[in-house]
């Protein structure tokens, strides 16, 4: 029996060829903002089945602003036009990573900017170096972005990745130039080119890092910024990775402490974790699963690393990670088909969506000069692995210069929000309290029960409209997150106790 994508086939190759003709430069549905000119397109991502109807467009930049007559390279821009008439401030989404496409991002998140779009033109700017702006990836043999593919590569072999990378990288751009000082020069050229005199950023996770870098050196440019999980200026990232993640899974595990039906059902989660790891670092058992996508059988090993991985992603949404405690369990009991399953999809999404070229030209220029082994991670989940991998590569990456007042903490007066989630395992809410402390117009709201990027919890959607709309921090009545509630642990396959 054919499959319906090969019945459609002709169907899609026929509107594949007129979609690409009314994109051609000229044609009737092509529409200018300031001096770029756009193009209908469809956002999509590999992590999501949601799409978004946009117009699409360049803007050619030096990719060295120093030497204008070089090479150029183009930052591929989506806009979503406001649904009805436009303000004059657009709202400029940042993505986190560093790595991660905005444009990408974005369907994932529509719902959430939905009030935002409302009367402000959405601008998803793919950081140089990401998406359609040049992408820098690296792939190893196995086709994948990730050098910790399987657990079992060293710091050595991950420094000679990234020396094969950067070598297959050189031949089409300079890396010491994808750093985020480029990117917000970047922005503001886009800001320029588009006609808008003031931009709203909404940037989230490192994404923060560039909004306020961007805010610092172009406060007149700046109307409004929101940080959601927000990275201090002054944080060395990488650096704290390990103990956030410890302190994050403690709070997310002690839900299930609290929750008789829980502990009756799968114990304490910690040790269930500590019992599975043990198996993985002695025994990496090959285990036979069924792949979350295509359904295949597939026969692959539980690894240190496959744990790791799938761990700390859950941890980052408490919603997915309410299934922790019995996802370990079962593997800690002889069934880790489940943990295996889950590994697999989440790690081949990451892959997919992190541009590990851009990463390290990010992190090797502004933060490896300060990463130090901290022995008191040795105990924990992570470890040290992340830093002693990190400072493998970039002994071999290209660095560009970093500007002196570089992890110079924000001091402004432009209005900021700030949002943090009470268990997120990467910026946690001291984040949040470090940086709003400096800021004379700034206030942070930290939502409870909630991990990594929050803007689209409960209210939040509504709130940043209202903010974004109003530019008033202070008088922002955020009584509505009150009713945000904890996501209480699963208790079998069918979800958690009634």
């Amino acid at each position: 029996m054919m499959s319906d994508s090969v019945i459609h086939r002709p169907a899609r190759r026929l509107w594949l060829l007129l979609a690409a003709t009314l994109a051609l430069p000229g044609s009737a549905l092509a529409r200018e903002l300031g001096s770029v000119t756009f193009a209908p397109c469809t956002l999509s991502s590999t992590a999501s089945a949601d799409a978004v109807e946009a117009q699409c467009g360049t803007l050619p930049v030096p990719e060295n602003r120093a030497d204008p007559q070089g090479r150029h390279i183009d930052l591929a821009i989506a806009w979503v036009p406001a649904r009805e008439e436009a303000l004059p401030d657009p709202v400029f989404m940042l993505a986190g990573g560093p790595g991660q496409s905005a444009r990408e991002g974005y369907p994932q998140l529509a719902d959430a900017f939905r009030d935002t779009n409302k009367r402000h033109h959405i601008i998803l700017l793919d950081q140089r170096g990401t998406g359609a702006s040049h992408p820098l990836i690296c792939k190893n043999a196995q086709g994948e972005s990730a050098v910790m593919a399987d657990g079992t590569q060293s710091p050595a072999a991950a420094a000679a990745f990234a020396e094969a990378c950067r070598d297959e990288l050189s031949e089409r751009a300079d890396l010491r130039y994808y750093s985020t000082t480029d990117a917000i020069q970047d922005l503001d050229a886009v800001r320029a080119a588009i006609g808008a005199e003031q931009i709203n950023l909404v940037g989230i996770s490192y994404g923060t890092r560039v909004a306020q870098h961007y805010a610092a050196r172009y406060p007149a440019q700046t109307r409004t910024v929101l940080l959601d999980s927000a990275v201090p200026n002054d944080l060395i990232l990488g650096s704290e990775h390990a103990r956030n993640l410890e302190d994050s899974l403690a709070q997310q595990f002690a839900r299930c402490k609290d929750l008789p039906a829980c502990v009756e059902a799968f114990g304490n989660p910690r040790e269930q974790l500590n019992t599975v790891l043990q198996l993985a670092r002695d025994e990496s058992p090959m285990v036979r699963f069924r792949n979350a996508v295509s359904g295949d059988w597939q026969n692959e090993r539980l690894t240190e690393d496959r744990l790791v991985t799938l761990v700390r992603l859950f941890a980052y949404a408490p919603m997915v990670a309410a299934m922790l405690p019995m996802t370990l369990h079962d593997a800690a009991h002889g069934q880790p088909e489940s943990l295996m399953a889950l590994s697999q999809m989440i790690g081949s999404q990451l892959s997919e969506q992190i541009m590990h070229g851009m990463q390290l030209s990010v992190m090797c220029t502004e933060d490896a000069q300060g990463l130090t082994v901290n022995a008191d991670d040795q105990d924990t989940l992570l470890g040290t692995a992340l830093v002693d991998f990190l400072k493998a590569q970039c002994a071999v990456w290209p660095r560009g210069e970093l500007p002196d007042a570089f992890h110079t903490p924000l001091h402004s007066d432009l209005p900021i929000l700030l949002l943090a989630g009470e268990f997120d395992p990467v910026t946690p809410v001291r984040y949040g309290e470090q940086i709003v402390k400096r800021l004379n117009n700034g206030r942070l709201l930290v939502l409870r029960g909630q991990g990594h990027n929050v803007i689209p919890a409960g209210c939040m959607p509504k709130l940043m409209a209202r903010f974004i709309d109003s530019a008033d921090v202070k008088g922002l009545d955020a009584d509505c997150l009150d009713t945000l509630s904890y996501a209480p642990p699963f208790t079998g396959y069918y979800g958690w106790e009634p």
